[in-house]
């Protein structure tokens, strides 16, 4: 069996996902680099990881899809020889609101954003639970669930859902596993956002900068590495929830730039 710590980092082939497998790897993890379609920079993530001294594995799957989500961590399993931690990064991000909202849109963001994390966290105390082994879970969330606005609607509804899912899942699942939360606030840039309107959002909060990746996976870290915290969730986001926002930080720095 390896000897390192395998974490599984889902949606690691590119963006937050990669800056949260390449910290870990570059403190004594190895990593699952798990991804959808993303395969040649998730090798190139693979690549740079080994180039640190880790062991990785680049994995597909698409998570919306149950049978898919519940082979995941036995592959990972197999091919890194076991498996200690979950990090749920992946997600679908699609803009609507009370107008434009749909059944398939909430299906979609519910089916990418809260089951996978609940169906791989119940994979990883099974994998542990005979072995004696400890896990965590960390699943990605957002700061405007402390600071809502109706923006980004089913999105929101599917991160709202996770964050309820994960003092349940450290109720349930203890002592095999912790199960905690990281919320980000604006990180990196998304959908049509150009760069000045992603620096002018980022500066939308009381520290006047909001998170970085490098932020946020230092904070996925430390929980993993923490024995005595479960069930709770570190806001890293420049203090962004403590500002309220009508609407959601892109759409205010548009009309801040014009």
């Amino acid at each position: 069996m390896a000897s390192r710590p395998v974490a599984l980092v889902t949606g690691a082939a590119r963006r937050l996902g990669r800056a949260i497998a390449l910290e870990l790897g570059a403190h004594g993890w190895d990593v699952a680099v798990h991804y959808r379609g993303s395969q040649a920079d998730a090798e190139a993530t693979v690549a740079q990881l080994r180039t640190g001294g880790a062991n990785a594995a680049a994995i597909a799957a698409d998570l919306a899809d149950e049978s898919a989500c519940q082979a995941l961590l036995p592959a990972v399993v197999q091919q890194l020889g076991r498996a200690d931690a979950v990090v749920n990064s992946a997600s679908t991000f699609e803009h609507d609101g009370i107008d434009s909202f749909s059944y398939d849109a909430m299906d979609r963001h519910w089916r990418a954003n809260t089951a996978p994390a609940i169906v791989l966290a119940r994979a990883l105390h099974a994998h542990l639970q005979p072995r004696g082994g400890w896990g965590c879970v960390v699943n990605l969330l957002d700061q405007k669930l402390w600071n809502p606005n109706p923006d980004h609607l089913s999105y929101t509804l599917s991160k709202a859902a996770l964050e309820s899912a994960t003092p349940l899942l450290a109720q349930a699942l203890a002592p095999v596993l912790r199960v905690c939360g990281v919320a980000p606030g604006i990180t990196l840039p998304s959908g049509p956002m150009n760069e000045a309107e992603f620096q002018a959002a980022h500066r939308m909060t009381p520290l006047e900068r909001s998170s970085t990746p490098d932020d946020v996976a230092r904070a996925v870290r430390f929980l993993l590495e923490s024995p005595a915290i479960t069930g709770t969730t570190l806001l890293v986001d420049g203090g962004q929830h403590l500002t309220r926002q009508p609407r959601d930080v892109y759409f205010l720095a548009s009309s801040a730039k014009d």
